[in-house]
C-alpha cells in the first residue's frame, strides 16, 4: 500500500479508502438491494486492513444509520484505533422531523453524537458536511464544525459535492475567523463525469486540500462492458439519476477502458482507477468493495502508471455534462429519511 498526507494536514491516508456505503441493512435507507450485511461485509473490512488500507468512508443516512453500526463494530474488531482514519458525513435528514438534517448548530451537534454512538467511538477522524445547506448561514457551519473539532469529537473537517463557488466562500469564511479550515473535498469525479477539473480540482490545489473522489468507477460502469448489468445497475437508484447509460461518449470511454485494459492484460476497474493518480491533487479514491476481487483490482491500480498515449485515449471522447453530483444526489438525500430510528 502506498500512503499519502490529506491535503496540508499531517494526516497520513493509503491511497485507497474503503467506501463502507455497501455494508448495512437494505431494508432501511435508499439504497437498494445490494447491500451486504455485517457477516457478509466482515471480510472486506479484513481484507481492507490486510492490503493495507486505514482510510475508511461512512456517512449518518448509509443504510439507516447501519454503515457506521457495522463499520464500528468491525474496525473495533479487526484494527487499532490510533492506526486508522475513520470518516464520516452529515446533512442527510436521519427524521421526517424539523431539526433532522441539514447543518444548522443543532442539526451538526445531533448528528456526530449520533455518529460517535453508533461508531462506538470516541471521535471521527473526518467528519464532512455531505451537501451545501442553502436554509443555513455558512458561518453558523463553520462555527458548529470547528466546535465539534475543539470539543475532540472530530480531528479534521471535510466538506462533499458543492460548487467551486461554496467551498472557496466556506474556506474564507473559516480563515477569516480563526476557525478550522477543511482538509478535504469529497466530489464526484470518474472518466464519465470530470467536471470538477474545471474549477473545484484547482482550487484544491491552490488551497492545499486533498481530493477524495466519489463514485471513481461510475458506480460500476467503469468496471464492465456497457451492455453488462448488475443487481446494482439494476437498483441503484442514485445511479441512473447520475449516468445516462445510452450516452454514446460514455459508452466509447467504456470500451477505451476495456481495450486498455485488455492490452496491459489488467482489469477495467484497475485502469480507471490508474487515470485518478494522473490528478496530483487526488489523494486517495473511494472504492467499493463486494466481491473479492474488487480489492485486489483496487490495489492493482497503485501498480500501474497510464502513458500519455493511454491518458489521452481514455479522455479524448469526453464532453461536457451538467453538474449532477451536488445537485441530484443532494436532492435525493432530501427526499428520503433514515429509517429504523
Amino acid at each position: 500500500m502506498k500512503y499519502t498526507r490529506l491535503g496540508k494536514s499531517g494526516l497520513n491516508v493509503s491511497q485507497l479508502c474503503l467506501g463502507c456505503m455497501s455494508y448495512g441493512d437494505s431494508s432501511k435507507g435508499w439504497h437498494g438491494d445490494w447491500l451486504l450485511d455485517e457477516e457478509a461485509s466482515r471480510p472486506f473490512f479484513r481484507g481492507a486492513l490486510e492490503h493495507g488500507i486505514n482510510f475508511f468512508d461512512t456517512a449518518n443516512i448509509y443504510a439507516g444509520g447501519t454503515s457506521e453500526q457495522i463499520t464500528g463494530k468491525l474496525l473495533r474488531e479487526y484494527a487499532r484505533r490510533d492506526e486508522i482514519v475513520v470518516a464520516t458525513k452529515a446533512y442527510g435528514a436521519w427524521r421526517n422531523a424539523p431539526n433532522t438534517g441539514g447543518l444548522s448548530r443543532k442539526s451538526l451537534m445531533q448528528a456526530i453524537d449520533d455518529s460517535l454512538t453508533r461508531l462506538g467511538m470516541d471521535y471521527v477522524d473526518l467528519f464532512q458536511i455531505h451537501r451545501w445547506d442553502d436554509a443555513t448561514p455558512i458561518e453558523e457551519v463553520m462555527e458548529a464544525l470547528h466546535d465539534i473539532v475543539k470539543a475532540g469529537k472530530a480531528r479534521y473537517i471535510g466538506a462533499s459535492s458543492m460548487y467551486a463557488w461554496q467551498f472557496a466562500k466556506a474556506q474564507e469564511v473559516a480563515r477569516s475567523h480563526g476557525w478550522t479550515r477543511f482538509i478535504a473535498m469529497q466530489n464526484q469525479l470518474n472518466l464519465l463525469y470530470r467536471e470538477e477539473e474545471r474549477e473545484m480540482l484547482p482550487l484544491c490545489a491552490d488551497e492545499g486540500v486533498g481530493v477524495i473522489p466519489w463514485s471513481p468507477l461510475a458506480r460500476g460502469r467503469l468496471t464492465r462492458p456497457a451492455d453488462e448489468e448488475t443487481v446494482r445497475s439494476k437498483t441503484d437508484r442514485v445511479g441512473t439519476m447520475l449516468y445516462d447509460d445510452s450516452n454514446e461518449t460514455d459508452r466509447a470511454i467504456i470500451a477505451e477502458v476495456g481495450a486498455i485494459a485488455q492490452e496491459r492484460g489488467a482489469a477495467r476497474a484497475s485502469i480507471a482507477l490508474a487515470w485518478h493518480y494522473s490528478k496530483t491533487q487526488v489523494a486517495a479514491p473511494i472504492i467499493g468493495a463486494t466481491k473479492a476481487h474488487h480489492l485486489s483490482d483496487a490495489v492493482a491500480a497503485l501498480e500501474i502508471t497510464l502513458t500519455d498515449d493511454e491518458l489521452a485515449r481514455l479522455e479524448k471522447p469526453y464532453r461536457p455534462k451538467w453538474p449532477t453530483g451536488m445537485a441530484m444526489q443532494g436532492a435525493a438525500m432530501d427526499q428520503v429519511t433514515v429509517r429504523g430510528e
